[in-house]
């Protein structure tokens, strides 16, 4: 793992050396905050349950925000409990403050992308959320997220492979429960 982590943060040091600008940094930093405890999917979803041609797919996008939370902060980064890159690497200079010290897996990345899995298989048709552009929007808005979280030096590049994968899990869970609590509210009461 020692040897990962330091091949790991020689892709940080590139990033941090290379492609860090005075431009780029407060954009990036301040992209990246809105991913904080996910706020940005879940104003998306909040906004989503607002409307009622709109609640199904809020509840899928729900469901998979809640499975991602579970997985990747209640479970996994306690489970691994692999810190932060610049705790082992001090020439690596991050640009925002995390609270949490633990890195594996990405939560930032998990929430991204169990939104935009949860969002591509739920139920926007018959809106314009149901349009290819909007659908890989949210995908576009996932991978940014992802990238950032390299970008301003708080995660491994595993941390962030790890949170997508998570991610496409929480938000395929989050959708099929959506599908399946559903069809359970639909069902007409049976009767003994």
């Amino acid at each position: 793992m020692a040897a990962l982590s330091a091949w790991e943060a020689g892709i940080l040091l590139w990033i941090q050396e290379t492609l860090r600008s005075p431009l780029l940094d407060p954009v990036v930093s301040a992209f990246t905050r809105l991913g904080d405890a996910g706020a940005l999917f879940v104003v998306f979803t909040a906004a989503l349950l607002l409307f009622p041609r709109t609640r199904r797919l809020g509840l899928a996008t729900a469901l998979a925000l809640l499975c991602s939370l579970l997985f990747t902060n209640v479970l996994l980064k306690h489970l691994v409990q692999r810190v932060r890159p610049w705790v082992d690497f001090p020439a690596l200079v991050p640009l925002v403050t995390e609270k949490d010290p633990l890195s594996f897996p990405s939560g930032h990345t998990s929430a991204a992308f169990a939104f935009a899995l949860a969002f591509l298989r739920g139920d926007g048709a018959g809106t314009w959320l149901g349009r290819r552009w909007v659908k890989a929007g949210a995908v576009i808005l996932a991978a940014l997220m992802a990238l950032s979280r390299l970008y301003v030096g708080v995660h491994y590049p595993t941390d962030v492979l790890a949170g997508f994968v998570v991610g496409d899990l929480a938000g395929l869970a989050g959708w099929y429960l959506s599908v399946l609590l559903v069809r359970r509210l639909r069902r007409p009461e049976e009767t003994p």
